[in-house]
This record gives structure tokens, C-alpha cells and sequence, in this order.
């Protein structure tokens, strides 16, 4: 619960600073028309980001017949989770990862790395893919698209923006919004700050996707050792990702040691791992 209500609260505070900037940086009507653009983006992201997402990674689709246990641990899961079957994808890269996508549940998707199949036992499998199914359940895909998109715009206003004040096209409220000097604060500060809520939504539902997920198996864990295993292996064999993809992986592609955390679409490890061993302790 506390996951899910800190990401309303980070989705509420960034749709409010997307309509502060609109408001800023063209007043009334530049509110007007930022409320009408998100809603624009958040339909497109809604209904395209499956497409999109599986196209960028590469996956391709894979039948029973190819992968029969990568089949029947899905199918499995998803009776589990009380979800629709998902389809399933296969990404060709050694790089062990995962992923889910999907509008909603009747239309979602998991994909899995050729080297993730490789490295993980069954129960190790198990857990990543319930992972993925908790994203499924909990409506993350849409909830990170909403996030990305919104964030998204509000860099894409404030380079416009910038682009008004070079050639003398700023149409802000000087009177009632602080004038040149808050729209040039708001056109700087109001990008990093919606990154960071955006990262910060994505950490959240990390956890949330960890827990649920962890419930929908009943193996914590199994979870714990995968991505142990996953965090060694992308350090030693770095996938090729678009940067705008790599929050729906299970763990960051892009991982860093010299990124602090706040600047990541990931928990740490360390973290996750110990909250899942202490989801597997016995309680007393």
C-alpha cells in the first residue's frame, strides 16, 4: 500500500508541475494547451507502447513448441495472478533480462533474454517471470508510459520555450507568473524535476512488482537469487538498450556504479534482494 500511494502522489505532483509549466511558460492558454497535449500523449503511449517496446528490443514472438517451459511457467503464473495468458517474446541477446509490456492485461506481453533461459534454474525463471506478471497486474506499463510521456513533454515545452526566448516569442503572464525571470527558472529547474519524479515512480514500482510478484509464485527467494545473478552478468556483458526502455527491464541495462541511485528507473540490488529474503523468513 505504501508503494502504491506514493506513486499517486509522485503521478499527481507531475501532472501539476506538467500544467505549471504550461501556465509559466504560456499562461492560460499555454495550460490550456499542455493539459490537451497530455492527454493526447497519454492515449498514444496507452495504446501503442507494446508495439513499440517489443519492436526497440527485438523480441520475437516464440510458440509452445519452441519453448515449452518458458510457456508452461507463464501460463502457470498468469492462473496464479488471475491474469490472461500473456504472449510470449524471446530477445535475442546473451544479456539476461526481462521484460513485460501491454496496454492492459488482455493485451500484454513478456519478453526474456536467450541468456536469461540460460543462466537461471526453473525456480530462478519463475520468479523473474512473476515478476513481470506483478507489472502486468498492477497496470505498471501504463502507469511508467503515462510517467515517461508526461516527463517527456515537459522537456520538450521548456526547450521550446528556450527556443521563444532566443528569437523574443516568450508569451507568458509577466503579472501573475513571476515574469522572465520565474519562466527562466521554471524553463531549467522544471525538466530535473520532472526526471527525478518520473525515476522516482519507476523505483517505486520496482518494489511493488518485487512483492507482488514474490506473492504470485510464493518463491522470494528464488526471485532474490535471479536477480543477484541478473546485476553480475549485465555488469559483465552490457546490453544495448534504448535509454527510454530501460526502466521496464527487471534490472537497470544501463547499470552504473557511478549513477547514484536517485538518478536511476531502479532500486539498488541490494535492496530488493533484501527485502525478498525477508518476504522468505518464517515469521514469528
Amino acid at each position: 500500500m505504501i508503494n502504491i500511494f506514493k506513486t499517486f502522489i509522485l503521478l499527481a505532483g507531475l501532472t501539476a508541475l506538467f500544467l505549471l509549466v504550461g501556465r509559466a511558460l504560456g499562461g492560460q492558454t499555454g495550460m490550456t494547451i499542455a493539459l490537451i497535449m497530455a492527454g493526447l500523449m497519454n492515449f498514444f503511449a496507452y495504446w501503442f507502447s507494446d508495439k513499440l517496446a517489443l519492436s526497440m528490443s527485438g523480441a520475437q514472438p516464440v510458440s509452445e513448441q519452441e519453448a515449452p517451459m518458458l510457456h508452461s511457467i507463464v501460463a502457470n503464473l498468469a492462473q496464479k495472478a488471475g491474469l490472461p495468458k500473456p504472449r510470449v517474446y524471446v530477445i535475442p541477446t546473451q544479456t539476461p533480462n526481462a521484460f513485460a509490456t501491454g496496454r492492459n492485461p488482455a493485451h500484454a506481453a513478456v519478453a526474456v533474454t536467450q541468456g536469461l533461459m540460460q543462466i537461471l534454474d526453473r525456480d530462478e525463471l519463475e520468479g523473474v517471470l512473476a515478476h513481470e506478471m506483478a507489472h502486468v497486474k498492477n497496470r505498471d506499463i501504463l502507469i511508467s508510459s503515462i510517467a515517461a510521456v508526461i516527463a517527456g513533454a515537459i522537456s520538450y515545452i521548456a526547450q521550446i520555450a528556450q527556443w521563444g526566448l532566443i528569437f523574443g516569442g516568450f508569451g507568458g503572464d509577466d503579472d501573475e507568473d513571476g515574469g522572465f525571470l520565474g519562466a527562466l527558472l521554471m524553463m531549467i529547474v522544471a525538466p530535473i524535476a520532472a526526471m527525478l519524479i518520473q525515476m522516482a515512480i519507476s523505483r517505486s514500482r520496482e518494489y511493488l512488482a518485487d512483492s507482488t510478484g514474490a506473492k504470485i509464485c510464493s518463491c522470494p527467494g528464488s526471485l532474490a537469487s535471479a536477480l543477484k545473478k541478473l546485476e553480475e552478468w549485465n555488469h559483465r556483458i552490457p546490453m544495448q538498450v534504448n535509454p527510454a526502455t530501460a526502466q521496464m527491464y527487471i534490472v537497470n541495462p544501463l547499470t552504473s556504479s557511478s549513477i547514484a541511485n536517485l538518478f536511476s528507473t531502479h532500486p539498488p540490488i541490494e535492496e530488493r534482494i533484501k527485502r525478498l529474503l525477508k518476504m522468505a523468513m518464517p515469521s514469528s
